[in-house]
């Protein structure tokens, strides 16, 4: 198992999915959105297996303010989150192709 959790912000989801991994001993890799430049097939990859709605924090106030935050196209949407990787809500964990976004325990578990 290859775990990658992508954060941009410490926030109370972020610290518990480290804490679930690091309980049960599995090796993670944090990359943090603020030094970690996204790619284009990474994020493509996030759309397809997360989706666009569940992707993006539309309820944090400085999201509200970006203009994609009202964006629905996905072209629109990778420029935008390639420059402001704090558009997307996190934690994002990633095993090989499989991801998720916040804190899913019951996710996990099944990928062992």
């Amino acid at each position: 198992m290859n775990i990658q959790i992508y954060s941009g912000k410490k926030n109370f989801d972020v610290q518990k999915a480290e804490r679930y991994f690091k309980e049960r001993r599995i090796p993670v890799q944090a990359l943090d959105l603020k030094k970690h430049k996204l790619g284009e097939r990474e994020i493509k990859l996030m759309i397809q297996q997360i989706g666009l709605e569940k992707l993006i924090d539309r309820e944090d106030k400085k999201v509200k303010e970006h203009p994609a935050c009202y964006y629905n196209q996905e072209s629109l949407l990778i420029p935008a989150i390639q420059e402001a990787p704090w558009l997307l809500r996190t934690p994002i964990v990633r095993n090989g192709n499989k991801m998720t976004v916040g804190y899913a325990p019951e996710v996990w578990d099944s990928w062992s």
